[in-house]
């Protein structure tokens, strides 16, 4: 009866029903986190208690933090990761605790949060450093252009790859878009295509075996690339692909003055928040803003400070 409901099984039940609900109401993408987070907890109840399954009756706050060591020092993830499943955890015992089937909550002292993480992006001299570089390989050129489409449309490289005709389109403004749904989230974007963007897909037009719009080499090939790309071009940053996306949102977009709103709605987020890291780094920016404007207003400054 419901007094002998076992952790596994209440979670096993959950993601049945969750998974009935992906297209529709969940997306693919938190319906495999439930997933991965499922397959710790079995590990680690085999592990450390030496059961199948556990009673939910018997999860104590400690079998939490144990859980939380156990995914830090075991499995090795850093703090977000960390953070990213035990919300799905902390999930499932609100909602056993709602449905009566558990009478204290295991969670109720229980604290984690998220850390803000540093967005790498390049800067204006990087960008021109990558465009200047000139390879042997023809495969870097094109993963060099690639990089650059990303940094001008600020899509992620699975939004890029996927990319076919169909999402270009002439908009009321006479201009061309990019209208896609984002992978991840499954949020709709629309992109204006700037000239540089326009012009890689010029280059590659018809290139692609089937009806994408650009001839995408496999992921690993792209990430593992850009990093012998960027260190040739003499760019010192570690650069990863994602780059690209943070560069589009700090260099092209919001240090030229792009409202954080707009920013926001072509990156395709859900919320505000997400855009406002960017928002963070262009601190540097505002600095530099100050010293132009201090160098500009030296002489009157220097007037109403001689006249006061």
């Amino acid at each position: 009866g419901m007094n002998h409901e076992t952790l596994l099984a209440v979670f096993r039940q959950h993601n049945e029903d969750y998974e009935k609900q992906v297209g529709k109401l969940k997306s693919l993408r938190s319906y495999w986190k439930y997933c991965v987070v499922y397959k710790h907890l079995a590990e680690f109840v085999e592990k450390r208690y030496k059961v199948s399954d556990i009673a939910l009756k018997e999860l104590t706050p400690a079998f939490i933090t144990d859980f939380e060591l156990f995914l830090r020092v075991e499995k090795n993830h850093c703090n977000n990761t960390v953070w990213s499943y035990m919300m799905p955890f902390r999930k499932i015992i609100y909602m056993a605790v709602n449905n009566g089937l558990l009478q204290r909550d295991p969670f109720f002292a229980y604290s984690i949060t998220k850390e803000e993480t540093k967005r790498g992006f390049l800067t204006k001299e990087e960008i021109t450093l990558l465009i200047n570089g000139t390879f042997k390989k023809k495969s870097y050129e094109l993963i060099r252009d690639l990089f650059i489409f990303c940094i001008f449309t600020g899509l992620s490289w699975t939004d890029m790859a996927n990319l076919t005709e169909a999402n270009l389109q002439t908009s009321f403004d006479g201009h061309l878009w990019l209208n896609t749904n984002r992978q991840k989230t499954g949020v709709e974007t629309n992109i204006r295509l700037l000239d540089v963007a326009k012009h890689i897909i010029e280059k590659y037009d018809g290139m692609d075996k089937g009806d994408k719009l650009l001839p995408v080499p496999c992921y690993d090939n792209c990430k593992n690339s850009i990093k012998v790309i960027a260190k040739k071009c003499g760019i010192e940053k570690n650069v990863t692909w994602h780059m690209s996306r943070h560069t589009y949102a700090t260099t092209v977009c919001l240090s030229n003055d792009v409202p954080i709103e707009t920013l926001s709605k072509m990156l395709g987020h859900r919320s505000i928040r997400t855009t406002q890291i960017y928002a963070k780094i262009t601190a540097e920016k505002v600095s530099r803003d100050m010293e132009k404007l201090a160098q500009r207003i030296e002489q009157m400054e220097s007037f109403i400070c001689q006249a006061i």
